[in-house]
């Protein structure tokens, strides 16, 4: 069954002793954030902050920064359980015959069911206030020393297309500048970002509504974050995740809906067309981002559980707890990527590459310049085109070993033959850039070489001892208790 709300899977990470109460006083400006970088690079537990500075609301952060709290946060052994049942849905050849089709219907009721539910009533609307309410009621957190200020960084940011009437959930960084408003970072390519350029066109002014869920089961909150396929609803696929319906209830002043098991909603509204300095941002670069010109939010009603939990999340200097909802994502849809592109065989995206700075493909190449064609490809696909470096290697090579991909990969490079540069959209992060979202991609071909890609002589085989001899030895290995080489 799957967690009722953010509290429930609170009380489990306690259970399995991943989780500590911190009872000390604790600033909100800078000091939860060292606390907590501190406990994602030790490996450390989920925190729960009893006493912020100035709040009388507690702030949990690390909810997800550990692969084991990740595989709770799911209720799974292992990540590949979510891309196996992926994989079984989307490997569903037509049907011949009726025995076939019957075969297929207990999956089309079991997708069914995850279809996000509308219901009367929910908790996050216990307290409903339209006056006299204060953002800086809130413990939201200053990060980072040159932070421009506040910042709420765990938001489900709701919203509806001015055309299509399709919601949109999407994670977007929000600077508190005073009581009612916020900064709404929708990056250029962001779909809120595309909602807001629509509602400019069509209204020439005017308002665009906003909907703000802060706290849920992890599942649901992390909807904003998954890159699923531009048609499919975010709250459908967090039901997918946890098994079970995402119940969403309509908000008090605003025509949307929020998930009901929240903590804490902002309803109110961006004007199209007034902007507002936001920034600096210690981002998930381990730089600052600078600032820039972007949208106001005015909240103009607060609803919120009688006595709400703060969810909130440090980005900074890898890894933080991003890393993992990244590492989640990427076991998460590689089935997606393999089934438009069957020869890929595994794909990594280390935490110091942060998401868009480096990805490593295995394939299983069949002829030449395939390498070349998958690098295209995943410029091609959704969030993946801001790929700077992809480095292209042979199924043989293990992709989540960096030292094996390093060896193997420079070994197998001829740079000036080897190394391709392209031109395309960047992530708005990246300060390496030419200019603001346009630069320059690298791809890598670091696969074995056919003679029609330039190879002029043999590709060497790979060292290896003959199993005969590895067996032999084994017997005076053990003897000798000098412990387990690593092996390749």
């Amino acid at each position: 069954m799957a967690y009722r709300d953010l509290r429930d899977f609170v009380r489990k990470l306690e259970k399995n002793d991943e989780l500590i109460r911190i009872a000390a006083e604790t600033d909100p400006v800078l000091e939860i954030t060292e606390i907590t970088d501190r406990s994602v690079k030790a490996g450390g537990p989920a925190l729960f902050f009893e006493r912020p500075r100035g709040s009388r609301i507690p702030v949990v952060t690390n909810l997800v920064g550990s692969e084991r709290r990740m595989n709770l946060a799911l209720e799974v052994e292992s990540l590949d359980e979510i891309a196996d049942r992926v994989r079984s849905f989307i490997d569903v050849q037509s049907p011949q015959g009726i025995l076939e089709k019957l075969k297929l219907l207990p999956k089309l009721a079991e997708i069914g069911s995850f279809f996000p539910k509308s219901v009367r009533s929910g908790e996050c609307q216990e307290v409903v206030r339209t006056e006299g309410f204060s953002l800086l009621d809130f413990p939201i957190l200053q990060c980072w020393p040159q932070d421009g200020g506040r910042y709420i960084t765990w938001p489900m940011v709701i919203t509806k297309s001015p055309e299509t009437g399709k919601r949109n959930v999407g994670t977007y960084r929000m600077q508190v500048f005073d009581e009612r408003t916020t900064g709404m970072h929708w990056q250029t390519q962001k779909h809120g970002a595309d909602h807001y350029r629509s509602a400019k066109e069509r209204n020439r002014g005017g308002k665009l509504e906003v909907a703000v869920a802060i706290g849920a089961d992890p599942a649901t909150a992390m909807a904003g974050i998954l890159p699923v396929p531009p048609d499919m609803d975010e709250f459908l696929f967090a039901g997918f995740l946890r098994r079970e319906a995402v119940e969403l209830v309509a908000c008090k002043t605003v025509e949307l809906e929020v998930p009901a098991n929240a903590e804490i909603v902002l309803e109110g509204y961006v004007e199209i067309g007034e902007l507002r300095t936001e920034g600096p941002f210690g981002d998930h670069t381990g730089f600052y981002s600078l600032e820039g010109e972007f949208p106001v939010f005015h909240v103009t009603c607060m609803t919120h559980r009688k006595e709400p939990l703060y969810l909130t999340t440090i980005v900074g200097p890898p890894p933080q707890e991003d890393y993992f909802i990244g590492h989640a994502i990427e076991r998460i849809f590689l089935p997606v990527i393999k089934m438009q592109y069957p020869e890929i065989v595994d794909v990594a995206m280390p935490a110091e590459g942060i998401f868009q700075n480096l990805m490593i493909v295995a394939i299983r190449k069949s002829y030449p310049g395939q390498a070349r064609k998958i690098m295209n490809a995943i410029w091609s696909l959704g969030q993946a085109m801001f790929t700077k470096v992809i480095v292209v290697v042979d199924h043989d090579v293990n992709v989540q070993d960096s030292s094996e991909v390093v060896w193997k990969a420079l070994c197998a490079i001829d740079p000036e033959r080897d190394i391709q540069f392209v031109l395309g959209p960047v992530d708005t992060l990246d300060h390496a850039a030419r200019c603001q979202d346009f630069g320059s991609k690298m791809g890598i071909d670091a696969t074995r070489k056919f003679t029609e890609e330039g190879l002029t002589g043999r590709w060497p085989d790979e060292i290896r001892m003959d199993d005969a001899t590895k067996k032999r030895a084994d017997a005076i290995w053990r003897q000798l208790k000098i412990g387990d080489p690593k092996k390749k």
